[in-house]
């Protein structure tokens, strides 16, 4: 890419989209493309149209997507489905027809089956079924990779798919309901903070940045108190201290071990590849020694037809996890938070480990660098600021 190529960006707002736009701008790039949901709704296929006929963007990263945690995963089944296919479809074929040179398709590693060999390499894909908690979506970012492949092999286009594992950073959702797993317990373990510490102020300021349930922080403390407690921030009477108690209720045993990956490293390596390598260089990585030394020519657009291509997306991660409970006594710890942690493990824990295997990608030349601890001190900054 040239630093004036037009790039669209889809989804700019979020934390996948924005980590990507502040990873382009600090390397020169000047031509970046948005628009806002009110501005272009991605799942209406003659708006989307309409968008690449007027401004004919060079190269798409399609970072939109409806995502959330496994509460909204299984509540919002249908709308998770429908709304993601909508917007891959549309994006993609008229990325197609309009000749983008690369496009970048960001799916999660939700894609992989529940039972999945640990850890998950790319040939785990479609291998046995799915978590049946975010099924939906994750047959959605399934369909995208097979589309992307589809349309590089029928039409010899350059679409790349990566599958970052799970993220967190700057701009994060921090609603309790559809957030992910560590933001939702950086939020909860704060607000947790504050009642122990009886600081009304500061939680009244956070629901006025972020509501719970239309609760901000006009409503009574009595409102207040109830509906954090319906997320799990109690606080009790300890008759026998005569003092309060306050505890974090978490879903699951606590147990489940996950990946987490700082957004801005997941930039990073978005625009690495976006450099660096095309479809083509997956498809060498995938077919190997196999191919080429059955003397065949170099694959060249238009010449995979008679070769089996299959799961040539790319793992993003760092190939190192953590428990749900060491997670949490972590992000205890940074916040000072000495309250008491409660797995309930009447709720679901998901998928037990999901640990991505990252070889291809390190074999294509990245590799992750801020750890998890330091992310997450970066991360409660930016939330307090």
């Amino acid at each position: 890419m040239d630093k004036n190529s037009k790039i669209y960006v889809a989804g700019h707002r979020g934390l996948v989209g924005s980590a990507i736009v502040k990873n382009l701008e600090s390397k020169g790039y000047t031509n970046l493309v948005y628009r806002t949901h009110k501005e272009l709704d991605l799942t209406n296929q003659k708006a989307v149209e309409y968008f690449f006929e007027s401004e004919k963007p060079e190269y798409v990263i399609l970072a939109a997507a409806k995502v959330g945690g496994i509460v909204a995963n299984n509540t919002y089944r249908a709308d998770f489905i429908y709304e993601n296919l909508a917007i891959q479809n549309n994006v993609i074929h008229q990325s197609y027809v309009h000749g983008v040179k690369k496009l970048l398709f960001l799916g999660s590693t939700c894609i992989y089956p529940k039972e999945a060999p640990q850890p998950m390499s790319e040939d785990s894909l479609l291998t046995s079924p799915l978590e049946y908690t975010n099924e939906p979506y994750a047959i959605a970012k399934i369909a995208g990779i097979k589309m992307c492949e589809s349309y590089n092999i029928q039409y010899g286009t350059n679409f790349i798919s990566v599958m970052p594992t799970n993220l967190y950073g700057p701009n994060d959702n921090f609603d309790l309901e559809k957030s992910h797993v560590l933001p939702a317990l950086i939020r909860k373990i704060y607000l947790g903070k504050c009642l122990e510490e009886n600081n009304w102020e500061a939680i009244k300021n956070d629901l006025n940045e972020n509501l719970i349930e239309n609760i901000d922080g006009s409503a009574s403390e009595e409102e207040i108190l109830t509906v954090l407690e319906k997320y799990g921030i109690k606080k009790q009477f300890n008759i026998q201290h005569s003092t309060f108690k306050i505890s974090i209720e978490i879903w699951g045993s606590g147990l489940p071990r996950r990946e987490f990956l700082w957004s801005e490293d997941m930039a990073d390596a978005c625009v690495f590849l976006l450099e660096n390598r095309d479809f083509k260089d997956v498809v060498d990585s995938y077919i190997g020694n196999s191919y080429t030394s059955a003397g065949c020519e170099p694959i060249t657009n238009n010449q995979y037809t008679n070769i089996p291509i299959t799961n040539t997306h790319i793992n993003i991660g760092t190939g190192k996890d953590i428990s749900i409970k060491e997670l949490a006594e972590l992000i205890k710890e940074i916040i000072g938070f000495k309250g008491s942690l409660v797995f309930n493990t009447d709720k679901p824990d998901g998928t037990m480990k999901k640990l991505t295997d990252v070889s291809k990608l390190n074999s294509l030349g990245w590799k992750y660098k801020m750890d998890l601890e330091s992310g997450i001190k970066e991360m409660y900054k930016w939330y307090l600021n």
